[in-house]
């Protein structure tokens, strides 16, 4: 018997890949990379930063939801940015879903190129409540 658990929502993007949505390993959910994929069309959102990182934090949102937590439950995340000089824009929209007092440790990091061209992918981890 498998000690892991996939985590799935029509709320989120499917995987695309060899991949899950989520893993829950209790009391831990392991949240998969999330581009700004619409759920609804299949389709990356516009090439705005704001649009896109607030899709990216939509889909994590869902995907935590499916889990039964929230991101209120975050202890991790990983951003990834097509650009840097986005990071002040990004971090103002992650400030507004991330509000507890223990904050996320975090890793922000600029990378060459995203899946479909994004401008932003964040995955996370968090703990169940």
């Amino acid at each position: 018997m498998s000690k892991l658990e996939k985590i799935e929502t029509n709320q989120a993007p499917q995987a695309r890949g060899p991949y899950s949505q989520a893993v829950c390993a209790k009391p831990f959910i392991f949240v998969s990379g999330q581009i700004p994929i619409d759920p609804a069309t299949g389709k990356l959102v516009e090439a705005d930063i704001f649009l896109q990182v607030n899709r990216v934090l939509d889909n994590l949102e869902a995907i935590l939801k499916a889990s039964g937590c929230s991101f209120q439950d975050v202890v991790r995340c990983e951003v990834f940015m097509k650009d840097l000089n986005d990071f002040a824009l990004v971090n103002q929209e992650y400030a507004k879903r991330f509000t507890q007092t223990a904050l996320p440790a975090r890793q922000t990091i600029q990378v060459a190129r995203l899946p479909l061209d994004a401008l932003v992918e964040i995955s996370c981890i968090a703990i169940q409540p």
